[in-house]
């Protein structure tokens, strides 16, 4: 981390403003030529001329200097916010490379953020969900793992698998002044310590829900109403609605917020055996969906006795996550009454009562019904789950030997490596490919 690094910051493109950003240890002297007229005094907004490396002005800007280590990156860093012209920002960076610095790699700023100790591992990747955030519930969520929450709660769990440790090897180095540890209070904690990894987990994947959302496939028989709920779920007239059986021939996407949880729904064509040429392409589609979705919403005419293809696509959908909706009830419940599915919702797309279940029924099936807490850090990486599932391994291993009744000392071994999984998640202990990985997810000048 000896070079000295410029990029442009803000996206590529004509706009109000430009940023491109310099770090290392050459920015004293790049700024004393860049911008000559500025003092330097750390978080100070200077105006003033920028120049080149001949001394001719590019344009009029700000310049913010930051002195390490109070700095994002913990090294003297140098903003120029400049007019936004794709020319104007491009002949900047490249009087800064004149002048010294090299190009940055992605994630470079931020990767050496984390070198420096600004952020742990996970706290740095939660910036690059943050950029990636599509909802504001992602970008709440992906805020909260920046706060560095989950390293300390990490930290604390390490903590504890290492005073248990320390208390097992005082009693092998001084068997005559130190007693072994007692054996159901150091049962207890790794129960405890357990029982905090696995809520890790299922937060975790609440986590990962929030951020990624999950799909939904409305399908269902011809004619049973999957647009017109499409359009009740989505409050407005998104897909024709017609009482002519067939009349959706591809699928349409559209998104929706339930608990804050983006729910991204799939309107597929009517499946049915018997189809003409075109309509078995929709059909096809419908297939593909409804295979690729988390949940299947399936939707059937419960005004009607159940079809040969209603009862096709629920035997079909039987051992997957779904919700089963008998539409029509207005009009009679023969379907539903044949059916006799517990679980069942029985109503009609036009009634607000109906839409809250569903909504209800799809935040059950899909992560349990209860509104995620997007303040509480969590994993968000597969290498982080896999560093708790393998710290959770090696705890099992630790109980199971006192369950056995072998000696407690025997638990060293397997607590030494739980703790050294869990510091993976926060970078005290990463390989330079993990690193590597972690920190390609960034744009240039991030």
């Amino acid at each position: 981390m000896s070079e000295t690094i410029a990029a442009l910051a803000t996206p590529p493109g004509r706009g109000a403003i430009a940023i491109v950003r310099v770090s290392g240890p050459d920015v004293r002297a790049i700024a004393a030529r860049v911008v000559p007229s500025a003092a330097l005094q750390p978080h100070y907004a200077h105006y003033g001329a920028i120049l080149d490396e001949r001394g001719e002005t590019i344009d009029r800007g700000v310049a913010l200097f930051a002195q390490a280590p109070h700095s994002y990156t913990g090294e003297d860093t140098l903003e120029l916010q400049i007019h936004g012209s794709p020319i104007v920002a491009r002949e900047v960076l490249r009087a800064l490379l004149a002048l010294g610095a090299r190009p940055a790699e992605p994630g470079e700023f931020t990767r050496r953020a984390f070198m420096h100790g600004k952020l742990d591992l996970h706290a740095a990747a939660a910036v690059a969900d943050l950029i990636d955030a599509e909802t504001r519930s992602a970008a709440r969520a992906a805020l909260a793992n920046l706060g560095g929450g989950l390293a300390n709660e990490v930290n604390a769990l390490r903590a504890r698998f290492t005073a248990i440790v320390e208390d097992c090897s005082g009693a092998i180095d001084f068997p005559d002044e130190v007693p072994d540890p007692d054996r159901a209070r150091v049962q207890h904690e790794l129960d405890a310590i357990g029982a905090a990894l696995q809520r890790l987990q299922r937060d975790g994947e609440v986590g990962r829900l929030v951020r990624e959302g999950i799909t939904v496939a409305i399908v269902g028989p011809p004619n049973a109403g999957k647009s017109s709920l499409l359009n009740a779920l989505l409050g407005e007239e998104r897909a024709i609605v017609s009482e002519i059986a067939g009349t959706t021939r591809d699928t349409i996407e559209e998104s929706i917020a339930i608990d804050g949880v983006g729910v991204r729904l799939v309107d597929t064509a009517g499946i049915r055996d018997h189809a003409d040429r075109l309509e078995a392409a929709g059909i096809e589609r419908s297939q593909r969906a409804l295979a690729a979705a988390r949940i299947a919403l399936v939707v059937l005419d419960g005004s009607a006795p159940l079809t040969s293809d209603a009862r096709a696509l629920l035997a079909r959908t039987s051992a997957d996550a779904r919700v089963v909706f008998f539409n029509k009830a207005d009009l009679g419940e023969i379907g539903a009454r044949e059916a006799a599915i517990p679980d069942a919702i029985s109503g009609s797309v036009y009634e607000p009562g109906t839409i809250r279940a569903l909504r209800a029924a799809l935040a059950r099936v899909g992560w349990g019904g209860e509104a995620p807490d997007l303040e509480r850090p969590h994993l968000a990486s597969a290498r982080e789950f896999a560093a708790v599932n393998a710290a959770l391994h090696a705890l099992e291993a630790a109980r199971e030997t006192l369950r056995a009744g072998e000696p407690v000392d025997l638990v060293v071994g397997d607590l030494q490596e739980a703790h050294a999984a869990l510091g993976h998640v926060t970078g005290d202990v990463a390989a330079e490919e993990v690193l590597g990985g972690v920190f390609r997810r960034f744009c240039i000048g991030k």
